[in-house]
């Protein structure tokens, strides 16, 4: 059963926050806000708890395009190759925000993505989230929890979540009502920014 935790974003509760990322060390699944849609994430380390959420998404775990939740842009060398002053400065120019940017990987991937040229980079505006990640030690592998029903393309309310993945998370983190937009995704692999995706970050640059 999932246990729903209520925690303020201006205000993170710290106890909860270190309680929720020792579980996440031990495989537990978490359900959290972040500044766009609500996300479904693991420790990035751990690989039961990856292929479960592979499971869950009706993926290939080696295939999955899941996104790395980064506190900062201090842990981008861990994963992604050298990356140049002009594309740093666009990652530095909009992140913390509502972005996924994608970027070559490196050979420190976790295993299970070292086949993996690319990596799909997130720091959202959202202290829960970055919190997390600070307290977990290492990045959060995250995919959006898309709703079933077309009208409502994401899952906003905290409490009907917690009520429809009761049986697949451990916890959801109730963060307050999610927004319904997902992050805009941008290529930055190539010599010019390319837009894969338009979600709720301009995609004026």
């Amino acid at each position: 059963m999932a246990q729903l935790i209520k925690i303020y974003d201006d205000n993170p509760n710290q106890k909860d926050l270190k309680r929720i990322a020792d579980a996440m060390r031990a495989g537990a699944l978490v359900i959290y806000p972040t500044d766009t849609v609500y996300g479904l994430g693991c420790d990035i380390t751990n690989k039961t708890a990856l292929e479960k959420i592979a499971r869950i998404k009706g993926v290939k775990l080696e295939k999955a395009n899941f996104s790395f939740i980064c506190e900062d842009l201090s842990n981008l060398s861990d994963y992604t190759s050298q990356i140049d002053s002009h594309t740093f400065k666009i990652l530095k120019r909009n992140l913390p925000g509502p972005y996924t940017f994608i970027l070559p990987g490196n050979n420190n991937l976790p295993a299970v993505f070292k086949k993996k040229k690319t990596v799909g980079i997130r720091v959202p505006d959202n202290k829960i989230a970055t919190e997390l990640v600070r307290l977990l030690g290492n990045p959060i592998i995250s995919t959006s929890i898309k709703d079933d029903d077309e009208v409502i393309e994401y899952t906003t309310d905290p409490s009907l979540i917690a009520e429809k993945w009761d049986k697949l998370v451990d916890y959801v983190i109730d963060g307050g009502y999610g927004g319904n937009i997902g992050s805009t995704v941008i290529d930055l692999t190539g010599d010019e920014p390319v837009l894969l995706r338009e979600g709720k970050g301009s995609v004026e640059l």
